[in-house]
């Protein structure tokens, strides 16, 4: 009993996870506030596609801001004391065995970008303000459950009959000056409206 009193409860299965950490960033230019986003470069997985920094989390990483903000520096080169991490956002697990840990930070304005060739195609900024009057067209993706040749139908109740559970994702798309952002991208830029709205202060 004394090992359950003690334990404290995670997700499921979390070890057979791939857990990625993400750095939400913002910085000010010419005293108005944007996001920075990038484009994937072409020898990577999903090139093109544009994205915050962020990868997975190393078992050298002390935690999952900081891999954060170790993937910030890697990919648009800049030094950990131009960063600062503002509060984290919520996690979100994926259909596909992938855990997201999101942080919103702040680039110091004045801090040099340069992009990691390897990782990065492009860089480029979008308002904060673009976001607060612009809402993302929605669109669905069905999921359905296809079970394996062998599946031992006769073990379950109605066998190939089974009443399988199915389910949609909700896929978002935002378009700006010729870039399309959708994806997990969209669904965690949507979060950070989403909470900015809710803050009286703002970021």
């Amino acid at each position: 009993m004394n090992h359950f009193q003690a334990r404290k409860a995670n997700i499921l299965e979390h070890e057979l996870y791939k857990h990625f950490a993400i750095f939400v960033p913002l910085i000010k230019r010419n005293g108005v506030l944007h996001f920075v986003f990038e484009v994937r470069a072409q020898n990577i997985r999903q090139p093109g596609e544009v994205c915050f920094p962020g990868g997975k989390v190393d078992s050298t990483d002390a935690s999952y801001e900081q891999a954060a903000t170790r993937e910030l520096c890697e990919e648009l080169g800049v030094v950990p004391s131009d960063t600062q991490v503002i509060g984290e956002l919520d996690y979100l697990i994926t259909p596909f065995q992938i855990i997201l840990y999101p942080f919103l930070g702040m680039i110091h304005s004045d801090a040099p970008l340069k992009k990691n060739d390897a990782e990065v195609k492009e860089i480029f900024y979008v308002p904060v303000s673009y976001f607060l009057k612009t809402a993302p067209q929605e669109h669905y993706i069905y999921l359905q459950v296809q079970p394996e040749k062998e599946f031992p139908y006769h073990l379950i109740p109605n066998g190939e009959n089974y009443n399988w559970r199915t389910s949609k994702v909700t896929e978002q798309f935002y378009e700006y000056d010729g870039k399309v952002i959708w994806g997990l991208t969209a669904r965690i830029l949507t979060h950070v409206m989403d909470e900015i709205k809710k803050s009286k202060t703002g970021v």
